[in-house]
């Protein structure tokens, strides 16, 4: 609380960008925007939201790829760097159309990885739980 305070008659406001005082902290968290009135908070249009919403499951899907490619790389590490790029190329894209498409698109990329990825999951969970036909116990108990 201290430092908080320092940094105030500084003039600067280190913790957050937040409201100075109380009553604009209940005005902005409590109090209802009157009618035709954007809520101040609402910064993030909902194409930005959906963006970041879809780079952090992409983010949390690419934790499934631990394995590796020929070279030695973790394809988690190259699906991530794939990703970051994709989203680097569309950064200043403002056509709502566009962003549309390419939220669309990212969605069913990351939904077939996912469902692709159960699929062989299944296969070698199958695979190890069928005895093979040519290995016979030892002994029997």
């Amino acid at each position: 609380m201290w430092r908080w305070r320092a940094g105030r008659r500084l003039g600067l406001r280190m913790l957050h960008n937040g409201p100075e005082t109380l009553e604009e902290l209940v005005e902005r968290h409590v109090v209802k925007p009157a009618k035709g009135q954007r809520h101040p908070t609402a910064g993030l249009t909902t194409s930005r939201r959906e963006a970041l919403g879809l780079y952090r499951e992409i983010l949390r899907t690419t934790r499934l790829f631990t394995w590796t490619n020929e070279q030695g790389v973790a394809w988690r590490d190259l699906l991530r760097e794939s990703a970051r790029m994709e989203y680097e190329q569309a950064r200043y894209e403002t056509d709502p159309e566009i962003i549309a498409r390419l939220l669309v698109v990212g969605r069913d990329a990351v939904q077939a990885a996912i469902d692709k990825f159960a699929v062989k999951a299944e296969e070698l969970i199958k695979k190890e739980s069928t005895p093979s036909l040519n290995a016979r116990p030892d002994r029997w108990d």
